[in-house]
């Protein structure tokens, strides 16, 4: 079978199943593309039309054995490949840590633009997962010292192989902290896409999702127990112009409404996505009292 027409059909299998298209892709084409170019270690960039081959058996069977996993296990392609894409840069990616998206991604890329006052110098990615967060903006800043901060062990283990993929593991440190508990000094950023989703909502979600580990998604409190804790700490971690970007999603809309009085600048993206906010430390300790 040619390599074109293979892709074709499995994204006519992906459509008819009926998947969730959430961890990197929109659609079944890209989702089919993503699980064939990654399995045959084929360019992305490389057009379809240019890519076209005859596929041999070995790489038919292999491809058959993804697809099955795709479509009977709801198993998410990133975790099938063992890699995904954030930033333009490739991430290992396994269930120790959520699979890397969010739309902080083009933040990172446009340099925190009308954001910041400067560069920074001393980055934190809370709640870290797989390091793609922090790693990027040590990619993005090159003179800046990132730390990749998370609760779970695992996760830390997974960002410091994707430190040392790319090269970062001189000014990027990985520290095992519930939160700010063992976290010391001040940053100029911290960015955190921490955990947000409300137990009900858990419960609703697709197939797909129950790959992920729960400790990356699961928040008490309809899903602002911890946004709510970093808002009420950051403060104490920031310089004096520091900035703090968090991701919300889903419960953007709640945040909001429980803190009304509170100046949350909600972002937009010309890439799409949605719920993510940017509060300066100032603000942060002006309405200490209404985050409480």
């Amino acid at each position: 079978m040619r390599l074109q027409q293979y892709i074709s059909n499995t994204a006519a299998d992906f459509e008819s199943a009926d998947l969730c298209f959430a961890h990197g892709t929109g659609n079944a084409l890209d989702e089919s593309v993503y699980l064939v170019y990654g399995s045959l270690g084929i360019d992305y960039g490389l057009s379809l039309e240019l890519a076209d081959r005859d596929l041999d058996e070995e790489e038919v069977r292999l491809l058959d054995e993804r697809v099955s996993r795709r479509i009977r296990n709801r198993e998410p392609v990133a975790y099938i490949l063992g890699e995904a894409w954030f930033c333009g840069l490739p991430f290992h990616c396994d269930p120790r840590a959520l699979i890397p998206r969010s739309p902080i991604a083009e933040l990172i890329m446009n340099g925190f633009a009308g954001l910041l006052q400067g560069a920074p110098s001393r980055i934190m990615d809370l709640c870290t997962g797989s390091g793609c967060i922090g790693i990027a903006c040590a990619m993005n800043f090159p003179t800046a010292s990132v730390d990749l901060v998370d609760i779970d062990e695992l996760c830390l283990q997974l960002a410091s192989a994707n430190s040392d993929r790319h090269g970062t593991s001189d000014r990027v440190r990985v520290l095992q902290s519930d939160l700010f508990e063992r976290v010391s000094g001040r940053y100029e950023l911290i960015v955190t896409n921490p955990p947000y989703v409300s137990a009900a909502e858990i419960k609703s979600l697709p197939a797909e999702f129950e790959h992920e580990p729960g400790l990356g998604l699961l928040s008490e409190e309809d899903g602002l127990q911890i946004p709510l804790r970093i808002l009420r700490q950051a403060a104490d971690y920031l310089e004096e112009h520091g900035l703090l970007v968090m991701e919300v999603g889903y419960s953007a809309e709640r945040l909001a409404e429980r803190l009304r009085d509170v100046p949350l600048l909600w972002l937009e993206f010309e890439q799409g996505g949605e719920g993510v906010m940017a509060i300066t430390r100032e603000q942060l300790q002006h309405y200490r009292e209404q985050l409480n």
